[in-house]
């Protein structure tokens, strides 16, 4: 028998090149000297697709691949997330996976962390604003005419009022923006914006804080944060800071046009959680290489 033609194998795509100076500067830090950077990312629209519910969110299926073969050949990945960590942990398949023996997740904005090398979640006690929050909330948006197509969303440290199912969206956000922040105010609280969605948590902690002292911790050298959200704002100021202190530092926006405030910030734009795997793994392979 004749040898059968071998199909021809698709071409490698060339890694995304940021379109800033620090951002190049940053990348090549990190490619030049892996095993003192920090690989720090966002979970939702980031590693995962946002989705109408979000208890239904899943890390795309190239993200925990992409990661397993990065991981090792840096000093440290974070998941920092709004989420508690055990749920991000659940959501994204973290656990148990090969290669990712010591991923951290910093959930509720740091208030949380999970390690893989123990598996333990440590958080601290709830604050009685939350509580107080958990039992007023649905009368509150009842009361106000703002209960129709919003839904609350527990997430143990915090609670967050939904509105991508209400009929109009964005006025919805809008009308709640006001009064969400008094309730908030009224038990000690903070209201955080995202996309579609307004989240009630205590305040003292965000991802630039979360983001601050993880890097201190692991004596980065270099950090890379990919994030799509307001929420990620906090996170790209502390990386900003670190530049003009001489920290090498990477900004990568998963591309939304809901954020466009974050895409203006940001060192590379990719379209999403597929590409942002990508983007991972093409780092994975050029430092294998």
């Amino acid at each position: 028998m004749g040898s059968q033609p071998h199909e021809p194998q698709p071409k490698p795509q060339p890694m995304p090149v940021p379109a800033t100076a620090a951002g190049r500067e940053g990348l090549e830090a990190l490619l030049r000297a892996p095993r003192r950077a920090v690989i720090a990312l966002d979970f939702d629209g980031t590693l995962a697709e946002i989705v109408p519910d979000p208890d239904q969110a899943r890390a795309h299926p190239d993200a925990v691949p992409a990661l397993a073969a990065l991981a090792p050949q840096v000093e440290a990945v974070a998941v920092v997330t709004g989420r508690p960590a055990g749920v991000a942990v659940r959501y994204g398949g973290f656990a148990g996976v090969p290669g990712l023996e010591h991923l951290v997740v910093l959930g509720h904005y740091g208030a949380e962390r999970w390690d893989a090398v123990t598996g333990i979640v440590r958080a601290p006690a709830e604050h009685p604003g939350v509580a107080a929050v958990r039992a007023e909330l649905p009368g509150f948006l009842d009361a106000i005419g703002a209960w129709r197509g919003t839904w609350i969303e527990e997430k143990g440290q915090a609670l967050a009022v939904h509105t991508r199912r209400a009929e109009d969206p964005a006025a919805a956000f809008e009308a709640l923006r006001e009064p969400l922040a008094e309730l908030a105010a009224r038990h000690g609280l903070m209201v955080e914006p995202g996309r579609a969605v307004l989240e009630l948590r205590p305040p003292g902690m965000d991802k630039g804080v979360a983001l601050t002292e993880f890097l201190t911790e692991r004596g980065a050298e270099a950090v890379l944060y990919a994030g799509d959200d307001l929420g990620d704002l906090a996170a790209y100021s502390a990386v900003e800071k670190r530049r003009t202190e001489g920290l090498p530092g990477l900004l990568v926006c998963s591309g939304s046009a809901e954020v466009p405030e974050l895409a203006a910030r940001a060192d590379l734009v990719l379209p999403g959680p597929a590409a942002v795997s990508a983007f991972l793994a093409q780092l994975a392979g050029a430092l294998e290489g």
